[in-house]
């Protein structure tokens, strides 16, 4: 029996998720695809879960999409590229969509080969670190193809237009050095995933309801108008301020104690 296509681990507040095709550099089959979405449902219903590490097995996180696996099977193909009617995503989309709409926050940590697919599956997370010599590309333009799997979303919501335009239109290959430059990375460094453990530990000191509720709050703020935007933000903290997990940290700050918080009640 093979290996799972995506592996997760749960380690306390923290799930360790994992591409498992080393052998192709992570290359995204629908093995992945599948894997990340029961992967991203798993977490979502894990009220315990606080905050996500995602990587890839091996010397890369991930190469881009498989096209000799993917075409194999043009039927399935199909399928995925039509659109679920009532989420607005297809089958691709939705893989890595789900990232970005999971109620916790995603950290990436990439190595090696950040192309196509992969480019398009860190900036679904929240934060990415790299290492400095990895090799970056919005690889699409090779192909004479346009990125399609919703990383032009937060594309655009890290970098300015015109380099946004730039790298989907040339395909050109960057390092990670430059990558956290121009603000596509979090930051880079020879050990990432120390600099993401540093970020979850930071992060699993806050209430897990303050931090979904941020996460969705700031996801939301580029493609709302003002008043729909404020009236977000006093939605949400109204739900805040009835959270248990609210009145822990208030009980905790009050003292100068470390909280002791309790499942997840948002998201």
């Amino acid at each position: 029996m093979s290996e799972p296509r995506v592996i997760t681990e749960i380690e306390g507040p923290i799930a360790h998720v994992r591409l498992n095709r080393p052998d192709k550099l992570n290359g995204v089959d629908f093995g992945i695809l599948d894997g990340l979405l029961e992967s991203a449902a798993a977490i979502a219903r894990d009220r315990d879960v606080r905050v996500v590490l995602l990587s890839g097995s091996g010397d890369s996180f991930c190469a881009g999409l498989d096209f000799p696996s993917v075409n194999r099977t043009p039927a399935k193909v199909l399928t995925h590229f039509l659109p679920n009617p009532l989420r607005g995503t297809n089958g691709f989309q939705q893989a890595l969509w789900a990232w970005r709409r999971l109620p916790v926050p995603v950290i990436a940590v990439t190595r090696g080969h950040v192309f196509g697919a992969g480019i398009q599956l860190a900036l679904a997370a929240d934060f990415r670190f790299t290492t400095p010599d990895a090799k970056w590309s919005v690889l699409e333009a090779k192909w004479g193809l346009v990125p399609d799997m919703s990383g032009t979303i937060p594309l655009v919501e890290q970098v300015p237009l015109d380099l946004a335009k730039r790298l989907t239109m040339t395909g050109e290959i960057f390092s990670g050095e430059q990558a956290a430059a121009w603000g596509l990375a979090t930051g880079s460094d020879v050990d990432p995933d120390k600099l993401a453990r540093e970020l979850a530990d930071q992060l699993i000191e806050r209430s897990p309801d303050s931090v979904s509720a941020s996460k969705k709050l700031l996801n939301e703020a580029a493609r709302r108008g003002l008043r729909a935007q404020l009236g977000l933000e006093r939605r949400l903290q109204l739900r805040m301020f009835r959270s248990p997990n609210t009145k822990i940290a208030r009980a905790a700050g009050a003292k100068g104690e470390k909280p002791e918080f309790g499942p997840r009640t948002f998201g």
